[in-house]
């Protein structure tokens, strides 16, 4: 209630109430719900993917604290790509755009995924490549592509730990389903998941203005919200 004493104060001084006030209006801003008991101290006995909420990965990746990248990549075009945004900031990478592309090229298949390596030197980056025939990347192509970075990964404590991209909201390697739009964050990761990948994911940017829909830290969602779509309390 207003004017009872907060238990828990984050900033110092005033800032608190300054926040409290400015975020009434703001628009980048996400809602972080727990998906576990706040009291629970066992370690949970199901893996999950830890979704990245608020940070940026080109500076968790400056900042070598990933071994291994997962993003798109196509045999066109990759100027707006992320990949093309880390070689350009990795001081030791020695790709472009030209040469990621033509790497691709040589690796596309007319009606299968592939994952493409590329050795940024501090960061290995496995690039889903769509099929030829596919103007857009499909639900299905993320799901086989996403098997293939599972084998990868597998057994290879080099390769970890592991960050992806989200796949939503891309410009050349966009992620598109059925119905012509973009699929749900929760479609991508479980894509992810029955693939067998465990490792960070990142959310698109525009993501960090989902309020007043509340998100989770990992991925599976508790059991709870699944009784609550289906209509029990």
């Amino acid at each position: 209630m207003k004017g009872q004493a907060k238990e828990c104060h984050i900033y110092e001084g005033p800032g608190d109430d300054l926040m409290e006030q400015d975020l009434v209006d703001a628009g980048g801003r996400i809602i972080l719900l727990p998906d576990a008991p706040t009291e629970l101290r066992d370690t949970d006995r199901v893996q999950h993917i830890r979704i990245m909420w608020g940070q940026r990965l080109i500076d968790d990746l400056a900042a070598s604290r990933y071994r291994t990248l997962v993003c798109a990549v196509n045999a066109d075009d990759n100027s707006h790509g992320f990949i093309n945004l880390l070689a350009d900031r990795l001081p030791t990478s020695q790709w472009d755009e030209r040469l990621i592309t033509e790497h691709a090229r040589h690796f596309v298949q007319p009606h299968r995924v592939t994952v493409v390596k590329y050795d940024m030197d501090p960061v290995e980056v496995l690039g889903v490549l769509r099929p030829a025939d596919h103007e857009h990347l499909t639900p299905d192509d993320l799901a086989a592509g996403f098997r293939l970075v599972a084998g990868l990964l597998h057994c290879r404590p080099d390769r970890f730990p592991t960050a992806s991209v989200c796949f939503l909201g891309a410009r050349a390697n966009r992620l598109v389903g059925r119905d012509g739009n973009e699929p749900s964050f929760e479609t991508v990761l479980a894509a992810m998941y029955t693939a067998g990948y465990r490792g960070d994911v990142y959310p698109s940017p525009r993501m960090w203005e989902s309020a007043p829909t509340a998100v989770f830290p990992r991925y599976p969602f508790p059991d709870t919200l699944k009784q609550m779509c289906e209509g029990g309390s």
